[in-house]
């Protein structure tokens, strides 16, 4: 090792770990084995050397280790009650740090601080996701909020990103600070360790005068070897190279805390490292936003059933759904990356989590069906439509059913027509025996409303909807704010016009499917952007399948070699400022990818994309991003000046591009399954393929004037993630009315993340986040609890409340983890 002059002889604290992907290139069952034997290897060299100290995170696996391994985790209790065990992360594994939700995030902490205090009473204090691809600028909120002060990553890297100081102050939209450390070169060194140290020791620059240098066989597990510490207890003896210490992430923090030396500080999001991860796998980016939203919306109506009908359901149930959504957040599962094989045991497991959801919510949506007063009413169908949001809803609903009258109107609950319109059942039976309908139902906040579809009279008018017309020969539809037309030749769109304020919407054929070539490995190793197109589809049918008092739609049938992409576009009759897109997709391509190209009638825009309990401005400068459910283009209209833009959102993908005049969304990607750079594939090898085959996404766009804030897009993006839920009931007598709300916030830009049932019992949870990025008061009505919350929020502030189930304790904030505010 080359010396280092006395004078100048920087400390390294050597931190003992070995990091373990759970699932990557190997299945579920061979990571439980390299926990175990990691673990285990770890226990053994604690017992060699009195000196050496192991670091180790993620509370998922120490349950596997719980309860498989009883006695080794005796042992390694034992271990942290000396402090040479340490535990670090606080989460329940180290996921991806941009697809998940913002709830997401907060479930992470709230289930693995909690576990390591009820299993070793102590959370950990410093974040820790040293392999996970990129970190997004609302996790200095979200870590301090949960307990920790200090953070540790590695990606990106120093050749993805430039940092002033490999230790610094990391910032988020809200103020919130954490001591925040970039690992040098690696987080495993075994062999060549002496030349790890002294690259290390060579990047310590005044007045940082202390690093970390992460040691530990890793990835498939492994830990500090007998080799790598006798080395290291060698090299102590050195007094001129730089000095080792067994150490910690805590330590090393709180030795800079006490240095106080001056550091920079970075503001925003960490980014980016292998920018394919956020669209490749499909399948797996859907179940996840399938499940966190299912599982909120069913916490949400839980909660409420317990507070207005006594309704007891078990935390635990929830706590095993979440645990399997959040296992699945690992970086290498939720990027798409790891063996193909593997996503069998992740689609079960999604499944699993989904199906309590499922349970639980139909339970607790039915304790209130019942519970309607529905006298009885020959020839009609009761229909109770539930809004899961805490704020008024107007959307399209869709009901199955069977014996509907020949002529079948609908009613609301004070006996007002509502206009229907009869379509496509999804059971394809005999006629009449199962039949489809759909109306547009406006739902009180976090409540729910009663419909009955009743016999129309032979020549009944039908109730007025709005406006809806629709040209079959020009495959136009028009409602009163905007015409929607589409252009026969490319199956794209031609017109999106936006009559109130004489707005030309788009720039150019949108909605159009752009083929792009794609060699880049599954993670796109080192590719920035996507953009050399290598081909274009060719409509083979464009149809106006549907044209009705409440909605018109377009069907566009485009072919591209192998595969297909249908688009149906649908515009509600009225005054909705949105279009609908359902998307069909049917892919046979390697090596590919797949956009939907949006150009968009501005000068000069600004990118805004929708992160994890926030929102992000980025440079529209044709990069891929990753984004949560919307991104939006806003900035003066081309030759007008005027404020204006387009927002766009989706029910399953998470990754976008932008620039000036165009937003594109990433469809799907087609890379060889868990390949990495450098292997070159045999030209003519056999390999298993991403995305191929069918699949299905739901996608709106919504044109505004002004900013993106004008468009509501989070609520939106809500809307369609998480729609209204459909009773068919039955007449029965019940103490509630045909229409009630439960819960409503007053602000706008306040959004509800949970409603849910606290950890520790006899009390409900209330977590709000102020999502435009400004000043401002809520007043939130909770009826059930006979309670009224008004709270001030700074810009991008996440707050949680407890509210005790008895009425004589006051409503109190805590933080993210259920404990009181300091």
């Amino acid at each position: 090792m080359p010396k280092t002059p006395a004078t100048t002889r920087p400390t390294l604290h050597m931190i003992g770990n070995g990091h373990i992907d759970p699932v990557w290139l190997w299945p579920w069952p061979e990571g439980f084995h390299e926990v175990t034997a990691t673990f285990r290897s770890a226990l053994d060299r604690l017992a060699e050397s009195d000196d050496f100290v192991f670091t180790a995170g993620s509370a998922a696996m120490y349950q596997w280790i719980e309860r498989q391994r009883p006695e080794m985790f005796a042992a390694i209790r034992q271990r942290v009650d000396e402090g040479r065990w340490v535990i670090v992360g606080g989460w329940w594994i180290q996921p991806d740090c941009n697809l998940p939700s913002g709830e997401s995030f907060v479930r992470q902490a709230l289930y693995g601080q909690r576990y390591f205090q009820e299993k070793f009473g102590r959370m950990a204090t410093v974040g820790y996701n040293v392999d996970s691809f990129g970190h997004n600028a609302m996790l200095p909120q979200l870590l301090r909020k949960s307990g920790m002060d200090s953070y540790v990553f590695m990606r990106p890297q120093r050749h993805e990103m430039g940092l002033p100081s490999r230790v610094f102050h990391w910032e988020g939209p809200d103020g919130s600070r954490v001591l925040a450390f970039r690992i040098p070169f690696g987080y495993n060194a075994s062999r060549g360790l002496p030349t790890h140290v002294a690259r290390t020791a060579a990047e310590v620059e005044p007045p940082v005068t202390e690093t970390m240098c992460f040691y530990g066989v890793g990835n498939h597990g492994g830990g500090p070897t007998k080799a790598s510490i006798a080395w290291i207890h060698e090299a102590q003896q050195d007094d001129t190279g730089p000095e080792l210490l067994f150490s910690s992430p805590d330590r090393f923090f709180a030795d800079v805390r006490a240095h106080d030396w001056s550091l920079p500080t970075v503001h925003g999001e960490l980014q980016h490292h292998a920018k394919g991860a956020y669209a490749a796998h499909s399948g797996v980016k859907r179940w996840n936003r399938e499940a966190e939203h299912l599982l909120g919306v069913a916490e949400t109506w839980t909660a409420v059933a317990h507070a207005a009908q006594g309704r007891e359901v078990p935390v635990c149930d929830f706590t095993h759904a979440w645990e399997q959504v959040l296992f699945n957040q690992f970086h290498d599962i939720l990027a798409g990356t790891s063996l193909a094989s593997a996503y069998e045991d992740v689609r079960d497991t999604y499944g699993e989590a989904k199906a309590i959801a499922k349970r639980l919510l139909h339970g607790a949506l039915q304790s209130f069906s019942w519970a309607i007063d529905i006298p009885l009413a020959e020839e009609t169908l009761p229909v109770v439509v539930f809004n899961p949001h805490p704020w008024p809803v107007q959307t399209g609903i869709e009901v199955e059913c069977a014996g509907l009258p020949e002529h079948p109107g609908l009613i609301d609950e004070l006996g007002e027509p509502v206009a229907l319109q009869l379509i496509q059942p999804e059971a394809t039976v005999s006629h009449g025996s199962r039949n489809r309908f759909c109306f547009v139902a406006d739902l009180p906040p976090l409540g729910y409303r009663t419909y009955r579809v009743v016999p129309l009279g032979e020549g009944a008018a039908e109730p007025d909807a709005g406006e809806l017309t629709s040209d079959e020969e020009t495959f136009t539809i028009e409602n009163a704010r905007l015409r929607l037309r589409i252009d026969a030749a490319t199956g794209t769109i031609a017109e999106l016009h936006d009559k109130e304020l004489d707005v030309e919407v788009t720039g150019g054929p949108a909605a159009r499917p752009v083929v792009i070539a794609d060699s880049s490995d599954t993670w796109s190793h080192d590719v920035l952007s996507f953009d050399d197109e290598r081909g274009a589809f060719a409509p083979v049918r464009v149809q106006l399948i549907e044209r009705g008092p409440v909605r018109a739609s377009i069907r566009v049938e485009s072919v591209f070699q192998r595969f297909t992409v249908t688009q149906t576009f649908t515009l509600h009759a009225g005054d909705a400022l949105r279009v609908d897109v359902g998307v069909e997709v049917d892919w046979r391509e390697h090596h590919t990818m797949l956009k939907l190209a949006f150009p968009v009638n501005l000068d000069i825009s600004r990118a805004t994309y929708e992160i994890p309990y926030g929102f992000l401005a980025r440079a529209a400068d044709g990069e891929e991003q990753p984004g949560q459910r919307w991104l939006d283009l806003s900035g003066p209209l081309w030759r007008k000046g005027d404020l204006y833009g387009l927002t766009l959102i989706n029910d399953a993908k998470a990754s976008y591009s932008a620039t000036r005049r165009e937003m594109r969304l990433t469809v799907l990607r087609s890379p060889i399954a868990a390949h990495h750079d450098p292997r070159v594939p045999e030209p003519e090898g056999h390999f298993v393929w991403l995305d191929q085959g069918q699949q299905s996404l739901r996608y709106a766009l919504l044109p505004h004037a002004g900013s993106w804030r004008e468009s509501e897009a989070t609520r939106r993006a809500a809307e369609l993630c998480a729609p209204p839920h459909v009773v068919l009931e039955t007449f029965h007598p019940g103490p509630l009315p045909q229409a009630q709300s439960f819960v409503s916030i007053d602000e706008g830009s306040v959004a509800l993340g949970a409603l849910k049932r606290a950890e520790d019992g006899h009390a409900t949870i209330l977590r709000l986040a102020e999502t435009d990025g400004a000043t401002t008061r809520a007043k939130i009505s909770l009826r059930p609890w006979n309670r009224t919350i008004e709270a001030d929020f700074t810009p991008s502030e996440i707050k949680t409340f407890l509210i005790p189930d008895d009425e004589n304790e006051d409503v109190r904030e805590v933080d993210l983890i259920e404990l009181a505010v300091k």
